[in-house]
């Protein structure tokens, strides 16, 4: 494999790159699908996982993200993206294996510390990979194709990981009623599926084109090279509205899933056909913003589609009265509809921001600083409410 960062790209080289990236994303979203989300948590819960232990796993993958400072310091020290980022996305993606064999090597107790652990280490090496993949991608896609490139990747990745998720579904359903006693193996399958195909994805990253980094004339301390994000007004009113936004959506959303396996008892393929008709119309969505963001701005889709999202999750509130009622299902259609709509937009205007107000040869410290803070304030949004869930009938939160 040649890491080797050139010093210019042909036009040429630029497409094929593009196309190759855009199957990277495929691979990706199969990955993902088959192991993180409704199936993670289902499988957390099959081995006994409380709410506290829920919001924990939820809260690694933004916590984890602490390691990008040092991800800054790597990337600027070695100078090439590509070589960081294939060696830790392989590491990373190689733990579902352990994963996989939590149920044939351990009991219930033992196997959810075990996944946590597993966890986190995956987590850090994903952040290490994506500082860098972030810093790459700002330097390879042209600055004028950013909204209509990363929405038809986004439209095609989840175009695909709508069926899988289906399939997926169906087959644990499947599994459950032929193996009832082994029911914690079948989604031992997923996750070996999913380190396979993540593995085989691992081909299409080597096969990017990296341009060389821009070679900044004066040396930056480390230390200042982390507040340079924040001395820039423009970039510092971003991460204040990705981190506040960050927070506000987790102190809700990982606990989605839960609640509708536990209070509403429903069924997995349910969850999941709710799942596919948010991701349907996110499909239908993408490109309409993406339009919208090249023709006026990202920040008025952000305007259109920001607070239409927490309107979703404030009706998240009604869906029982106090138990399920004959409004419940049609309310969660209904909400699935309009996430799926105003989420396509939030996540492809805030992304294309980001990388619009990263200055060039900067952009790996720029971009890890969003990262960062996002994760962060996502993490602790998670953590906050489990400890509060957690609490005991009659207690204080304290606050």
């Amino acid at each position: 494999m040649k890491f080797s960062p050139k010093e210019t790209l042909s036009k040429e080289e630029i497409r094929s790159g593009l196309r190759t990236v855009i199957k990277d994303g495929l691979t990706s979203q199969a990955m993902v699908t088959l192991t993180m989300g409704v199936f993670l948590v289902a499988f957390a819960l099959k081995l006994g996982a409380s709410n506290a232990v829920v919001g924990l796993l939820a809260a690694i993958p933004f916590l984890a993200q602490l390691v990008q400072i040092p991800a800054i310091y790597l990337v600027e020290k070695v100078r090439n993206r590509k070589f960081i980022s294939v060696y830790s996305l392989t590491a990373a993606r190689l733990f579902w294996l352990p994963i996989g064999l939590i149920p044939f090597l351990f009991s219930a107790k033992v196997g959810l510390v075990a996944l946590t652990i597993a966890l986190l280490v995956r987590s850090s090496l994903v952040a290490i990979g994506s500082t860098s993949w972030n810093s790459w991608m700002r330097d390879l896609v042209p600055k004028d194709q950013l909204g209509s490139f990363f929405s038809k990747r986004m439209s095609l990745a989840t175009a695909l990981g709508i069926p899988l998720s289906l399939v997926a579904a169906f087959y644990l359903d499947y599994w459950k009623k032929a193996f009832p006693a082994f029911e914690l193996y079948g989604y031992s399958v997923l996750f070996f599926s999913g380190c396979l195909i993540g593995l085989f994805g691992i081909r299409y990253i080597s096969m990017i084109p990296e341009p060389r980094m821009v070679q900044v004339n004066e040396k930056t301390k480390f230390v200042r090279l982390l507040l340079q994000p924040f001395k820039n007004e423009n970039f510092k009113n971003l991460i204040i509205f990705l981190g506040s936004w960050n927070f506000a959506v987790n102190l809700a959303v990982p606990f989605f899933t839960v609640y509708m396996l536990k209070r509403l008892k429903l069924e997995m393929s349910f969850i999941i056909a709710l799942s596919v008709v948010s991701q349907l119309m996110s499909l239908a969505f993408f490109r309409v913003w993406g339009r919208f963001s090249d023709r006026f701005s990202n920040k008025s889709v952000l305007r259109v589609s920001g607070p239409l999202f927490i309107g979703c999750i404030l009706a998240w509130t009604f869906t029982t009265m106090p138990e399920r009622y004959s409004f419940t299902m049609p309310l969660l259609v209904t909400i699935h509809i309009l996430t799926g709509i105003s989420a396509a937009g939030v996540a492809l205007a805030s992304g294309n921001i980001g990388l619009k107000l990263a200055p060039r040869g900067q952009a790996t410290a720029f971009l890890s600083t969003i990262s960062l803070i996002n994760s962060l304030a996502a993490g602790i949004g998670s953590i906050l409410v489990d400890s509060l869930i957690s609490l005991p009938k009659g207690s204080s939160p304290g606050l």
